[in-house]
């Protein structure tokens, strides 16, 4: 508690410096408004998948949710940035890919997908030629963390924002999490609020509209996370959770308080070890996670992690031989009927799609 206050007091003082990062995107975004600054399309529909702040809307989930619901009736492509891998430039994922070549949430696209085409580059301008290259069957690409990449213009756009906190409540970087402009929500045709309460009633959701204030075009969908089943890292075996269970829960996400408050309603008790987003596990960190499992003094005991770390720690097979590290699955749940409606609007954007002339 004490280190929050510390922390929200902390960027409070950095407001001179958000002022002066809100100038340089609002000249930027500007820029492109006016077509001094160009975006370029393609000829095959795009869907992009972002948001105005950094990091923790569940981006990842959601671009697994849409290769899952087209993969099967689309020659579906991924393309991302590739965040904090130990490489530059283009490269396609293949069988002898890690994630520190491509990243770890493409790693795990890969793995979950491991027929669909999954790409990176920080130049996505110059990557998706490259993609339709590589793998010309390619009919619709998905972009991963691209809302704000305005060199590229996607045929449709989905902008997810945290139910609990909402990029209209949030301010620019350092001082808040904003790495865009509030305005910028309306380039989106589709706005999801993520990591909502499943009860969340009909009358606080419009509420969230209202205060989001939607453009005509734009629909407004809420969704809660849904935890899968849990398995183990390399054997698969699944795993269930019960009130005697004592969990060593590793991450290196940028919001794990829905894991922590969900993991409070399955065990008596957890611990705890947390790395920074994107952390890249050392043998130094293996050696710590096992240190804090071995001093649990229960029978039943687990080390959990998430899927976007676990990608980061198949390298240490030999490592955590004999250690049960197990692996919980986050998945996107529209509320009401949203998921029907989200389908329907997905499928026609591509089935309707007219290149740009």
């Amino acid at each position: 508690m004490f280190f929050n206050f510390f922390l929200k007091s902390f960027r409070i003082l950095l407001l001179p410096f958000a002022l002066v990062y809100w100038l340089v995107i609002s000249i930027r975004n500007w820029l492109f408004n006016k077509q001094v600054l160009k975006s370029s399309e393609f000829g095959l529909p795009m869907i992009c998948v972002g948001n105005l702040s950094v990091g923790g809307t569940g981006k990842s989930p959601m671009v697994e949710y849409l290769v899952a619901l087209l993969k099967d009736e689309y020659a579906v492509a991924t393309l991302s940035r590739g965040y904090k891998r130990k490489t530059s430039g283009y490269a396609l994922a293949d069988e002898e890919t890690t994630a520190l070549e491509i990243g770890d949430e493409p790693m795990q696209f890969h793995l979950k997908f491991p027929d669909v085409p999954v790409a990176v580059g920080e130049r996505r301008l110059e990557a998706i030629p490259q993609l339709l290259h590589d793998a010309p069957q390619t009919k619709l690409i998905i972009l991963d963390d691209a809302f704000q990449h305005r060199s590229i213009k996607a045929g449709l756009n989905i902008l997810l924002t945290d139910y609990n906190n909402l990029f209209t409540r949030d301010f620019y970087l350092p001082t808040g999490d904003l790495r865009d402009l509030k305005s910028g929500y309306k380039r989106a045709e589709i706005i999801i609020v993520t990591k909502c309460p499943p009860e969340l009633g009909q009358a606080e959701q419009e509420k969230i509209i209202r205060e989001i204030n939607p453009m005509p075009y734009q629909q407004v969908f809420f969704t809660h996370i849904n935890y899968g089943s849990i398995y183990h890292l390399f054997s698969r075996e699944k795993f269930t959770l019960n009130k005697q269970s004592e969990v060593l829960l590793v991450t290196g996400i940028a919001s794990p308080r829905p894991l922590k408050k969900w993991l409070e309603e399955q065990v008596a008790s957890y611990h705890m070890i947390t790395y920074a987003d994107h952390h890249i596990f050392t043998i130094d960190d293996l050696h710590e996670i096992r240190r804090k499992f071995d001093a649990i003094p229960a029978k039943d005991k687990i080390i959990l992690t998430t899927e976007k770390d676990a990608v980061r720690l198949l390298k240490f097979r030999q490592e955590v031989e004999g250690l049960p590290l197990y692996v919980i699955p986050v998945q996107h749940r529209f509320l009401s009927d949203g998921e029907t409606i989200f389908n329907k609007r997905i499928r026609e954007f591509i089935r309707f799609f007219k290149p740009a002339e």
